[in-house]
């Protein structure tokens, strides 16, 4: 009998499998995301991380398995069904629209106008400015366009946008991947922050001191399959890196 997402977990995937031809790129990949906890997901380049995400995006439809989401249960997801069930995905490079500022990146597709064709920026702002005060980010002027912004920054207002627009669960490519030390430690900063407001994280990454600086569990992937799952609590870095080592 299938298992099925409890109280505490958001997803269960179940059985994932994806193949490219004769490339097996997810051999019947199982794992669960507890609702509002951090779970990371490490591995080399082509261990299989980008091809998973994908799956629960919407972006690509398994061979087999099954995802279950909020105990629902799907043989496949479209970005549609995705975005209804609250999955959302802050890729590598943001999605922003670098010539509109953090408001208007925030609002993009859901503006709010007076009379049904005025748009009216004023509120907006405001919005956003309670948003950012909630979330703790600071962008000191909120009309500059965001192509100017520092990469934190960006990171900051794509997370902004993913939360005004009713997502509850975020997963991470590489957040940090193209920041320097001090834009890297605010960005962990908000995202291990976001399971207190309510928001379940998955985030991608290869480098085991992040995710464990962040996570609350963590899955080692490797050849496409899932080859260690570690509970944070349970197990300390050295620990970690040492298993890794072994099966590697």
């Amino acid at each position: 009998m299938s298992m099925v997402c409890t109280s505490d977990e958001f997803v269960y995937l179940e059985n994932i499998s994806k193949s490219f031809g004769k490339l097996e790129a997810l051999k019947n990949v199982s794992l669960k995301l507890e609702r509002n906890k951090i779970t990371s997901l490490v591995g080399d380049n082509g261990s299989g991380k980008s091809t998973l995400i994908k799956v629960l995006s919407g972006s690509l439809k398994p061979n087999n398995g099954t995802i279950h989401i909020n105990g629902k249960a799907y043989k496949h997801l479209t970005p549609k069904i995705a975005n209804e069930n609250g999955i959302s995905t802050v890729y590598q490079d943001l999605s922003l629209d670098n010539y509109k500022d953090a408001v208007g990146n925030i609002f993009l597709g859901k503006e709010v106008t007076k009379f049904g064709f005025i748009l009216n920026y004023n509120e907006m702002q405001k919005q956003t400015e309670k948003l950012l005060e909630k979330l703790e980010i600071d962008i000191p002027y909120l009309r500059t366009p965001v192509g100017y912004l520092s990469g934190g920054q960006r990171q900051s207002v794509a997370i902004a946008r993913s939360i005004f627009q009713g997502k509850k669960l975020i997963i991470f490519d590489e957040p940090t991947a193209a920041m320097g030390l001090k834009e890297s430690i605010a960005a962990n900063k908000l995202i291990k922050s976001l399971p207190s407001k309510g928001f379940t994280v998955l985030m991608i990454s290869h480098d085991l001191n992040q995710v464990f600086d962040i996570a609350d569990r963590i899955f080692v992937m490797r050849n496409g399959e899932i080859i260690k799952d570690a509970v944070k609590s349970d197990i300390t870095l050295t620990e970690l890196k040492a298993g890794i080592s072994e099966i590697y």
